[in-house]
């Protein structure tokens, strides 16, 4: 799959922005395992454009997780054509405009997925942006604001109408939400469509290998995106490319692994931002790292209320020395998250 001159190989497998999850040290984690390409957490138009110290950090990106791309959001033109411009500063591989997130803090203001209930303004803010930057410029959005406005495909024509590189499309309305299943009929119709020449990406409810290789040998999607199943398993990129390599399911990672996993995603967190910081956004990591250990309780509180790194890593060897023995198989994965 080619977004622009940028070659992913067959089959790529993406990693979703994530507020408050794909940081720097998440995406690096993510492409140890095998992602393709990775994303920034979404970053606001208005914070970027008044130098909001929290929104410029998220342009902090690293040559070790390329190829990656920066994600935008916004309810106004010309702001997200500033902020386009400020973002094609830190050399993304792709600049992603976010006309999908449903939380309605976002949607109400008309950013997100709430620029899908005015689509010539999302057709008119998209053109610009292109004609703006020399990056690939990329959307991810959903089927439409709810089930009487699945209006994807339509969409879908007018971005690539106007330059868009590749699109994204989660299988659920807004209205929806992260409610009940995520649909793939409308994403696959997309795709093969003969008048669509550039990529889709599927994205919604890929938590497992199978249903990963369902998505590309079912609906013929050229790449798929993972978001809320990578939360505390990091680990699926690998999962899935052994799996669509040779069919076979590759064992649950043991206990010893996901300390040393705990550990190096520690340590790049503090490395990027700081003891202090560095600490306190990987204790939403911990607890789903070790989710599903019998009599984890007291271990679990330790790792998310210890303020030291010497004392965190000390207790990651702990886990490894008490739980090293488990059966990994035995513990399910984390449930797909409802807030991200």
């Amino acid at each position: 799959m080619k977004i622009a001159g940028l070659d992913l190989g067959e089959k790529p497998l993406l990693l979703a922005p994530m507020e408050d999850v794909t940081d720097p040290s998440f995406r690096y984690i993510c492409k140890e395992f095998g992602a393709d390409m990775v994303y920034t957490e979404f970053i606001s138009s208005d914070g970027l454009i008044r130098d909001a110290a929290k929104s410029l950090a998220k342009l902090n990106i690293s040559d070790q997780e390329r190829p990656v791309g920066i994600q935008i959001y916004g309810h106004l033109i010309e702001p997200m054509v500033e902020a386009a411009i400020v973002a094609e500063t830190a050399r993304p591989d792709v600049i992603d405009i976010n006309f999908g997130c449903p939380v309605k803090k976002i949607a109400n203001r008309g950013a997100g997925s709430g620029m899908m209930k005015d689509v010539p303004l999302m057709v008119e803010m998209t053109r610009r942006i292109v004609r703006a930057v020399r990056t690939p410029v990329t959307v991810k959005t959903r089927l439409g604001w709810d089930d009487d406005n699945r209006n994807i495909h339509e969409i879908a024509l007018r971005l690539q109408d106007v330059g868009i590189a590749a699109l994204t499309i989660h299988g659920r309305t807004r209205s929806q939400m992260y409610r009940g299943e995520a649909d793939w009929t409308l994403i696959g119709q997309v795709k093969n469509d003969p008048a669509i020449r550039i990529p889709i990406i599927g994205n919604g409810d890929i938590d497992s290998p199978q249903r990963a290789a369902e998505a590309f040998d079912r609906y013929g999607v050229d790449g798929v995106m993972v978001g809320r199943a990578t939360y505390g398993r990091p680990w699926i990129f690998r999962e899935i490319r052994h799996y669509l390599r040779t069919g076979e399911l590759l064992p649950q990672p043991s206990v010893s692994e996901r300390v040393e996993i705990a550990k190096r995603h520690l340590l790049k967190s503090v490395e990027v931002k700081g003891d202090k910081v560095g600490v306190l956004e990987m204790r939403r990591h911990f607890s789903n790292y070790f989710k599903g250990l019998p009599n984890f309780k007291e271990t679990r509180y330790k790792l998310v209320t210890l303020n030291e790194v010497p004392e965190l890593l000390s207790t990651l060897d702990y886990v490894a020395e008490t739980w090293g023995g488990y059966d990994t198989a035995a513990i399910v994965p984390p449930p797909l998250s409802k807030e991200i």
